[in-house]
């Protein structure tokens, strides 16, 4: 199956939410290259095109330009480009160091950049570019190294929006919540009882819910939206939690 709707490029697609965008974007009907760090997007990439889809993977480092440069060279002219690749950890802010300050900065924030540059440079006029984000961005408890590269993720965004609109490239960000993804099964169960119990739609978000987000600000349904952050979280960033049947109006 070729990419009758073009080419998507999408980083972080090993697993967890990159996994599902680029599993979505094949099933729209785009030529997918899947770039990731891990040997485990090959994996990925084989799984789709046993199922008829074209999908090619790159195991590669976003932070090093020479090489997704010759990896969009090999691409272009790209129409889709998703920005997904991103490392997490907590750490008390008294305890935070500087090395985990820049690490995250380096792949989260300029790891984007380098990615958006250089697929910017080799994409179609009228093209689409999503940004992960994350709904850390309004705050984060013992996250503070991510959520600043996540909020200079959003301001990104909506620089690249302006500079790229002569071109009709739209520029938006994608800002989930909690997902059910590895990053989520690294905190323990009891945090993690606590975290659903803050969803306000009663249940953890699937890498699914954030690749429909990522589908429609992709494709070229998306005629007049750009710049904008689109946080999927389940109602999480309301601030309001599930209530007690009992207290449901509802009910």
């Amino acid at each position: 199956m070729s990419g009758r709707l073009g080419t998507a490029l999408v980083t972080g697609a090993a697993k967890g939410i990159g996994r599902g965008i680029v599993e979505r974007l094949a099933q729209d009907g785009y030529r997918v290259i899947a770039l990731d760090r891990l040997d485990a997007v090959h994996d990925v990439a084989a799984s789709l095109r046993a199922a008829g889809f074209d999908v090619v993977s790159e195991v590669v480092d976003i932070r090093d330009r020479a090489a997704i440069a010759a990896i969009a060279d090999r691409a272009a002219p790209l129409d889709v480009i998703v920005n997904n690749a991103a490392i997490t950890s907590t750490h008390r802010f008294e305890e935070l160091t500087e090395e985990h300050f820049r690490e995250h900065f380096e792949i989260n924030t300029v790891g984007t950049f380098v990615v958006a540059q250089e697929g910017a440079r080799r994409m179609r006029n009228g093209g689409r570019i999503v940004n992960i984000a994350s709904r850390s961005f309004a705050g984060a408890p013992q996250m503070a190294h991510y959520a600043a590269s996540k909020t200079a993720v959003v301001g990104l965004t909506r620089a690249m929006a302006i500079d790229l609109s002569p071109r009709d490239i739209k520029v938006n960000a994608v800002a989930p919540g909690v997902v059910d993804t590895d990053m989520l099964h690294y905190m323990s169960e009891e945090r993690q009882k606590v975290m659903l119990s803050l969803q306000l739609l009663g249940r953890i978000g699937q890498p699914e819910d954030i690749a429909r987000a990522v589908s429609f600000l992709a494709s070229p349904e998306n005629t007049y939206i750009t710049g904008q952050v689109l946080i999927v979280d389940g109602g999480r960033s309301l601030g309001q939690g599930q209530l007690p049947p009992e207290e449901s109006p509802y009910a």
